[in-house]
């Protein structure tokens, strides 16, 4: 097969039967598109997680299982209620039903990703259902042939290797005559137990498959015409971008946009796979094509948002010119699996930010730290990082950002680590004005 295209379609997407119609109709329009990856359809992983979390009560979790029952049985009527597949869902939502009783009595992580898979095992087999209805030859494929992964319930990782020889052995040779249909965000470990990806799973799994096939180009079905400058729904003059660079998708991914997890572009930048980034709600509307090198390089490109943000100050008078202080400071956080965002350091104190949030600085933390140095934390901030490219080599970058932040009280720099980002730590409360601010004086239409 000369060309082969990957399409994820997300919850949103297959949120039900009129929305499935869409999502088949854009599959019908490019027969290069020989694998769809779906999510759960929208609402089904929140009841499943709560299931999962071990609901006490059974009324609630009578409750949660009607309201899943009723989603899947929208679709069916809409299908009219095919025999096999309704017997097929109903099996499903009785082991649903099983595993919950069991998370309410001794929930555990491998119970967990149980119970939150059978979301996708669903949506892909009415989906597969709805696309022969229309005369699409569709064929259901369990991922969890293939996608092997540690056993790391809730975030496991997959195994590169195993993928590749699974995927060339089980998946390709379906591509002759049908198109396949086969589930994001689940995996399955050594054992045979079902894992999860973590956040982010479904666009993963999707680039990693392409990866594995040697894709020409993924699609990213959502609901959102591409990405946009920042986010819509706090700057009303923001709009959506035509195309964008791998390394500035990753620093927006990185640094807050919602539109992709970080861990997607990983593959497609290994093989160099372009990514479309469109709604399926409007695909004529067009959306972002994410490519390793596009025709425009603007200096400024976007700004992304993340809020939540733990400012740590950590200050050793005897800090300076002593070697290792850094070293036995971060070797804690290691420890403990703190991740640091940013840092800055002066003579005798260094600054980080945690996107984890405090509740990640145990008391245990704490005072492992506090035998090195005083810590002083702070909350209620926000990080701010305008993408762009060469952004470490054009003069005059700091006057014009500043410019727009004069009245605003800036906790942290960084700048010149990265040519694609300049990221600033503020309060939370100025966060919004700060992006309209930015996006009027930098990125006008």
């Amino acid at each position: 097969m000369s060309q082969l295209t990957v399409a994820k379609f997300g919850g949103t997407s297959v949120a039900d039967a009129h929305a499935m119609e869409r999502c088949a109709a854009i599959l019908e329009q490019n027969p290069d598109t020989r694998l769809a990856v779906l999510s759960a359809s929208s609402g089904v992983t929140n009841i499943l997680v709560a299931l999962a979390c071990g609901e006490h009560q059974p009324e609630a979790r009578a409750t949660l299982l009607q309201q899943l029952t009723e989603l899947q049985q929208d679709i069916l009527n809409s299908l009219e209620k095919p025999e096999t597949l309704t017997r097929h869902i109903e099996d499903i939502l009785i082991h649903i039903k099983e595993l919950a009783d069991s998370a309410a009595i001794s929930p555990t992580h491998a119970l967990h990703d149980e119970i939150v898979a059978q979301g996708e095992l669903m949506s892909t087999r009415l989906f597969v259902e709805l696309l022969r209805r229309r005369g699409t030859p569709a064929v259901w494929f369990d991922i969890r042939k293939v996608m092997r992964t540690d056993d790391k319930f809730s975030r496991a990782t997959p195994d590169l290797a195993t993928l590749q020889a699974e995927v060339e052995k089980e998946l390709q040779p379906l591509f002759t005559n049908e198109l396949v249909v086969t589930q994001g965000f689940i995996g399955s470990a050594q054992d045979g137990r079902t894992t999860t990806l973590g956040r982010g799973g479904s666009d993963f799994s999707a680039a990693l498959l392409a990866e594995a096939l040697g894709a020409n180009a993924i699609q990213i079905w959502t609901d959102v015409p591409g990405i946009y400058t920042t986010d819509p729904r706090l700057v009303s003059t923001a709009r959506p971008l035509p195309e964008i660079s791998f390394s500035e998708a990753s620093e927006m991914a990185t640094f807050g946009a919602k539109v992709l997890h970080p861990a997607t572009l990983q593959p497609a930048v290994r093989q160099q796979i372009p990514v479309f980034v469109g709604s399926s709600k409007e695909p004529a509307a067009g959306g972002t094509w994410i490519r390793n090198h596009t025709d425009s390089q603007p200096l400024f490109r976007a700004l992304a948002l993340r809020r939540n943000q733990v400012l740590l100050t950590l200050t050793n008078q005897s800090m300076f010119q002593v070697h290792g202080f850094l070293a036995e400071v971060f070797g804690i956080l290691a420890k403990h699996k703190i991740s640091v965002d940013l840092i800055t350091t002066s003579v005798i104190s260094v600054s980080l930010t945690l996107d984890s949030g405090a509740e990640s600085l145990t008391d245990e933390v704490r005072a492992e730290l506090d035998k090195h140095c005083h810590l002083h934390v702070e909350e209620g901030l926000a990080l701010v990082a305008l993408i762009g490219n060469r952004m470490s080599e054009v003069n005059g970058i700091g006057t014009q950002v500043f410019k727009a932040l004069s009245e605003v009280n800036i906790r942290m720099i960084c700048y010149g680590a990265s040519a694609h980002n300049l990221c600033f730590l503020i309060p939370e409360d100025n966060a919004d004005q700060v992006l309209n601010d930015l996006h009027t004086e930098l990125l006008p239409k």
